[in-house]
């Protein structure tokens, strides 16, 4: 492979950076056991009781100045309070991020136009377990009571866990012997949801939280324990386009072109919960002045129950023209029907039940020790992810065909009506049940680190670490599948309520889901138990099995260089990582045997981060920064699960045709170079320009490709390592606290960023645009805060990205434009007791799935605005 010119800058890097030493080394026979503290020093600096808007964002700032690394920083405005209710929310303002949403809320994590793969998760500098089927951490079960910050690393440390090209993100808890003596809060809000009164379901539900924190035998041993606890509705109105007839249609109009008529069509009524809890506790022992012992414990649960009712359409689709005599009313755009009506076809009503129990749970021992003039530490963790979910769907289908019209015009517009009356429970057929599917995810991290800091005089080196990591992971997933059709069945009409919500159906829901279907399918219908997995449960079935260790040595450095003085760092990591897939093989579909495979691999990860000072003050600072960076392949993209066709023609030499995972997935890799311009201007005040350049290879996508299974030659649709090429962009920051303006306006702030973002990477699905590649976002916040009264407004906007909203790896959609406007405003009525209100969503921004790169096949989610009033008491 061709060398880039900044491939070859990392490469070289980490030897470049050793030569200013060697004068140094020969004058010196030994180190000078100097104890003095390190200039750089690690960035994980505990911020202690900050209060208000203004103080967390000098908290943050003051972080970001005198990190040794490019960051940005979440900070605690007080005692467990985060400026939002789950981290992942803070997160998605900060320069150069952004969220994807689930159920309306901020998620997983998107940095600098690169999606979920490209971004590291770490809890106190632990890789986390993760509840979805590939690496990503879900944010949004990290609430505000147990953290106490982030910060997101936008450029590489040899020290910092290997797998985030694009950022490592490091949640941090409290550390209670920071604190100065007992302090505690509680606090209650209520949230509404006006749109849950659409669909005839509770639209007030708690939240609570709280944390304590204290000390004892003389300030040697800290405490602090955490808890929240929030029922939050989970309602939605959806209407999405399943796709159109691409192969099968015919010309429709007479103009001698053909006329692409569509699948169909679903609607769907979410009426449901999302109830979250979870509790920290950490315990931190000062056995000595020169010992720290730490011992931690996290743990959250997340239950999701969503009762919801949907009306599906798939008797549209036209093949080979059967169907045209029955169309009329035709609106053909492009090529594509995108209106028509039809008569002569039926609809089903489903009234379903979507459950999703994930529990979340980290800990581990650390210890910190001064042994000399070395800094030593001693960590064990584990982190555990599991998730179970189930989909049950009680279906009735039309007992007479009808007409249907409709007109999905791409830009929101969906529109349709049917002949027949779908709030009549005489116009279907018996029920029948389907489970698709009960499904298990299971996840195990267990690792170990250990590590030597000792402070140095050797030349522009303040300080050397040295250390090593080893960790085991193991994920796996299995799921049952099944379906009952009683003869007879019969659901009484009083079992059902009828929700009437314009622009869509009328939509009979099942008053009580679980006692309807086990008094109509049995008392063990909904339960997996004993129900032998069909041929497709076994292939969608896999474990892979993960052992990593890695080896780093760092250098900080302080010195002079064309007149300016400069601190930093360099140094670099070595990473061995094997890895085995596991699943099960289907030949010509016969039943399914065991199969797996696996590879090993060994990458080095140079990196080097330098700030200059442009004045004496440090207010005017140069930064640069040059790495090797690597992100790993989904977990279950590396699956050795097949399905695949062979030509038993005696003697025949055609090759094997199927689908497959690939446990051979090497990581995506990436030599990147980082430079920005900061100015501290003034006590919580920065303007920042940065620029960025990442040359990714190995690039993973869904593909086919020819390869080698079993010593003969196959064409498989499956993931695989392939071209890359670059990711680029622009950062602007401007923060500032007008502390200076006559009062009372000198309680006003405000913070604004904006980022840029191109690739020339495209997915080989549909050839999208890389997933996560937003070109443009950026948000303002402004906020006031004076005598014990707060208010903050904040708008966040993006444009278009890809993601992969389902499990399915090769799903993809154009997540589109958003603009989201909340507001936050408070008082404290006494020195102890705060009332607040929040408003989340205020213009009622809708999710849009633009599919297939085509704009007329849209999946339109509503979620609604969403309010809070609660109120906090410190003690």
């Amino acid at each position: 492979m061709q060398q880039t010119t900044l491939s070859v800058l990392v490469r070289s890097l980490f030897p470049l950076l050793v030569l200013p030493a060697v004068p140094a080394l020969a004058q010196q026979a030994a180190p000078t056991g100097s104890s003095e503290p390190a200039a750089g020093g690690d960035t994980a600096v505990q911020q202690v009781v900050v209060s208000g808007i203004r103080a967390s964002v000098r908290s943050a700032l003051s972080v970001k100045e005198n990190s040794n690394s490019m960051v940005e920083v979440v900070a605690s405005e007080d005692i467990g309070k985060l400026p939002d209710t789950t981290i992942a929310e803070s997160l998605a303002r900060l320069p150069g991020l952004a969220a994807g949403l689930d159920r309306g809320n901020a998620s997983q994590i998107v940095a600098r136009g690169m999606g979920e793969r490209f971004i590291g998760a770490t809890l106190n500098g632990r890789e986390l377990a993760s509840s979805e089927p590939n690496r990503a951490v879900r944010f949004e079960q990290f609430p505000s009571e147990s953290l106490s910050g982030a910060i997101v690393y936008k450029t590489q440390n040899a020290d910092l866990v290997e797998g985030g090209i694009a950022t490592t993100i490091d949640l941090q808890t409290v550390q209670p012997l920071k604190y100065k003596g007992r302090q505690a809060s509680l606090k209650a809000d209520a949230l509404y949801y006006p749109l849950a009164k659409d669909v005839d379901t509770q639209s007030v539900r708690p939240r609570l939280g709280g944390i304590w924190i204290d000390q004892f035998a003389d300030r040697t041993i800290g405490a602090a324990v955490a808890f929240s606890y929030q029922k939050q509705p989970s309602i939605e109105e959806r209407k999405n386009h399943w796709g159109f007839n691409e192969d099968h249609s015919v010309d429709m109009n007479g103009d001698g072109k053909v006329d692409k008529t569509p699948w169909g069509f679903e609607d769907e009524l979410k009426r449901g919960t999302n109830e979250r809890s979870s509790v920290l506790g950490k315990l931190e022992w000062k056995a000595s002045p020169d010992a720290l012992i730490t011992a931690d414990l996290y743990f959250a649960r997340d239950k999701i129950r969503e009762p919801s009712v949907q009306h599906w359409t798939g008797d549209v689709g036209n093949w080979d023209g059967w169907q045209t005599a029955n169309y009329s009313n035709l609106d053909i755009r492009n090529g594509y029907v995108v209106g028509a009506t039809v008569k002569d076809v039926s609809l089903s009503t489903h009234s379903t039940r979507w459950i999703q129990n994930m529990d979340n749970a980290a800990g581990g021992l650390n210890g910190k020790f001064n042994v000399g003039d070395w800094k030593v530490e001693a960590d064990v963790a584990t982190s555990r992810a599991s998730r179970a979910s189930q989909w049950a769907d009680v279906r009735n289908t039309t007992a007479n065909n009808g007409t249907l019209s409709w007109s999905f015009t791409g830009n929101e517009r969906q529109s349709y009506a049917f002949s027949e009356d779908t709030g009549n429970l005489a116009n279907f057929n018996a029920p029948q049940l389907y489970i698709d599917n009960d499904g298990h995810v299971h996840d195990r991290l267990d690792s170990a680190h250990v590590s030597g800091a000792l402070p140095l005089e050797l030349g522009p080196i303040s300080r050397i670490k040295i250390g090593a990591r080893f960790a085991e992971r193991e994920k796996s997933y299995h799921q049952t599948t099944w379906n009952i059709s009683p003869t007879n069945a019969s659901i009484p009409l009083s079992a059902y309520q009828t929700l009437n919500v314009p622009g869509y159906f009328p939509a009979l829901s099942l008053r009580d889901f679980e006692g309807t279907v086990s008094s109509v399918f049995g008392g063990s219908a909904l339960d997996a138990s004993g129900r032998p997995q069909t041929a497709n449960d076994l292939l969608a079935g896999w474990k892979v099995k993960e052992r990593t260790s890695a080896l780093y040595a760092q250098a900080d450095l302080d010195g002079e260089l064309f007149g300016l003085k400069y601190r930093g760092n360099a140094g670099v990591r070595v990473v061995h990582t094997h890895q085995t897939g596991e699943g099960m093989e289907s030949v010509n579909g016969a039943a399914p045997t065991p199969v797996e495979g696996g590879a090993s691999y060994t990458k080095a990860l140079p990196s080097m981060n330098l700030i200059f000072g442009l004045d004496a003050e440090q207010a005017h600072q140069l930064r640069f920064s040059l790495a090797r960076a690597m992100s790993r392949a989904p977990l279950d993209e590396m699956r050795a699960s097949r399905q695949i066709s062979m030509d038993t023609t005696p003697g025949s030499q055609a090759p094997l045709t199927g689908s497959a995972g690939n446990p051979g997935l090497l990581p995506m890799m990436a030599n990147q170079a980082d430079l920005a311009y900061q100015w501290y201007f003034d006590k919580g005040s920065l303007f920042s320009a940065a620029l960025f350049y990442k040359q990714i290879d190995s690039y993973i996508g869904i593909t086919t490709d020819t390869t080698t299974l079993d010593g003969r030659q196959a064409i498989v649709t499956r993931s695989i390592n392939g071209e890359g090429g670059y990711v680029r962009g622009l950062e602007l920051v401007y923060q500032h606290a007008f502390t200076h303006l006559p009062a009372p306006f000198d309680g006003l702030g405000v913070a604004a960023n904006w980022s840029y973002n191109e690739s020339d990477i495209h997915e080989y699905t549909n050839h999208y645009p890389m997933e996560g590649l937003m070109r443009n976002n950026g948000g303002v916040t402004l906020w006031y805060e004076k005598n014990g009264f707060e208010a903050r407004v904040s708008a966040n906007y993006h444009s278009p990205f890809v993601r992969m909203p389902r499990w399915t790896a090769g799903y993809m959609a154009e997540n589109g434009e958003e603009t989201y406007v909340t507001a936050n405003v408070s008082y404290y009525l006494t020195p102890q007791l705060q009332l607040r209100v929040g408003l989340d969503n205020i213009t009622n921004q809708k999710v849009v799935y633009t599919q297939n790169a085509n704009a007329y096949m849209q999946n339109v989610m509503e979620y609604g605005r969403r309010y809070n009033v609660g109120v906090s008491y410190k003690f």
